[in-house]
């Protein structure tokens, strides 16, 4: 009988430390609350412990909330995210002191946008794959007029969500080839990936001043989903004749931006103020207006013009993108 009951005190000592490795922590709990274990937790690590006290912190935290707020807890703490990880938000200030609203970027990011770029440079196209390139382009511009015809806000809303495109499949794919190779890149991916973000940028200060209309919205999904994949192709096919294409598109949207600036001169578009957004990323004086903010993106896309034409003519040399330093920052 003893030697019985010396038995079960030990298999229920060797329960207490195993059950928190396999067993869930509140089947642990519903065991060790059994009248049966009264032996302490003797074996448990300090990773476990750890762990249950953070869970048990985060379960007090959460009642004191509940408790000063009356049950229901303001709008705040709905939204506020709990964890024990200690990843906590970066909190960034301004220069003047003023505290940093943008999660998107950060001050780091920002930049003055060079306005003395040339923007009448050209590529004449002269091999066939550059007048492919080239024919491609125009042959989008036409649809593109006529359903947008002049309404240049929602026409540059969906031309950023395509021009966004081609910089993200390049850094990815170029991505893939370092891994796979072994290989530096030269800092071409930081560059493209620097493009994409740029126009992802153009497309957030543009959706504060223009509010596309559902049909709008749709035509994104469709035409995204093929530019995208059709990208993809191109340039796992050919690299040159895709970073052709791009720098031909950056060309149509100089050319739409500046229709933009001519109907913003002549009235026939209100010059708003410029979104906070803007005055914030392109670091424009407190009182610019949406001028100011197309002149800053029309340069971006002559400094993206000149990038993609750069990298077409390298592959051009029969050499790779890495032997050619990245223009990084060329904004």
């Amino acid at each position: 009988m003893m030697m019985s009951r010396g038995y079960t005190r030990l298999a229920s000592s060797m329960f207490t430390m195993v059950s928190p490795r396999f067993f869930s922590t509140a089947a642990t709990r519903g065991v060790l609350s059994n009248d049966m274990v009264k032996t302490p937790a003797v074996g448990l690590g300090v990773r476990c412990r750890s762990s249950m006290a953070a869970i048990g912190g985060g379960d007090k935290e959460q009642e004191k909330k509940q408790a000063v707020g009356g049950g229901g807890g303001s709008a705040k703490d709905d939204k506020e995210i709990v964890s024990y990880w200690g990843l906590d938000p970066t909190k960034v200030s301004k220069e003047d002191g003023s505290p940093w609203k943008w999660t998107c970027f950060r001050p780091w990011d920002t930049y003055r946008a060079d306005l003395s770029i040339d923007l009448k440079k050209h590529h004449a196209p002269v091999t066939v794959l550059d007048k492919m390139a080239y024919w491609t382009v125009k042959s989008l511009r036409w649809p593109t007029d006529l359903f947008f015809q002049r309404r240049y806000g929602c026409r540059a809303m969906m031309l950023e969500t395509v021009a966004a495109v081609p910089g993200m499949v390049g850094g990815m794919l170029l991505h893939c080839k370092s891994l796979r190779r072994f290989e530096h890149s030269g800092g071409w991916i930081k560059a493209l990936l620097e493009e994409a973000e740029n126009e992802r940028m153009h497309l957030m200060t543009f959706m504060e001043v223009s509010d596309p209309r559902w049909y709008e919205r749709a035509l994104v999904f469709a035409v995204q989903g093929v530019f995208f994949n059709a990208y993809f192709l191109g340039y796992i096919i050919s690299p040159k004749f895709a970073h052709r294409v791009v720098g031909y598109l950056e060309e149509e949207a100089i050319h739409s931006y500046t229709e933009f600036l001519k109907e913003l001169d002549n009235g026939n578009i209100e010059n708003v103020p410029a979104p906070p957004i803007a005055i914030d990323y392109w670091r424009l004086p407190p009182n610019s207006t949406l001028r100011d903010v197309v002149l800053a993106v029309r340069a971006d896309e002559a400094h993206h013009r000149d990038v993609n034409h750069f990298a077409s003519d390298i592959h051009y040399q029969g050499r790779q993108l890495k032997e050619a330093p990245a223009p990084l920052g060329y904004h």
